[in-house]
């Protein structure tokens, strides 16, 4: 679930960093966020995708 809301924002600041530089602090933000929820699960879930 939260890998999923990272590969969103990540997607989304992409798309912000190609189309616009308006409201780039947002932009930046939401990349900030996929970081920290990536790096959360990690280290809460060892990165073990896949595995039930």
């Amino acid at each position: 679930m939260l890998e999923t809301i990272a590969i969103v924002l990540l997607i989304l600041w992409l798309f912000g960093l190609v189309t616009t530089t308006l409201l780039g602090g947002l932009i930046h933000v939401l990349f900030i966020g996929a970081v920290l929820i990536i790096l959360l699960a990690y280290v809460n879930g060892g990165g073990s995708r896949g595995s039930t």
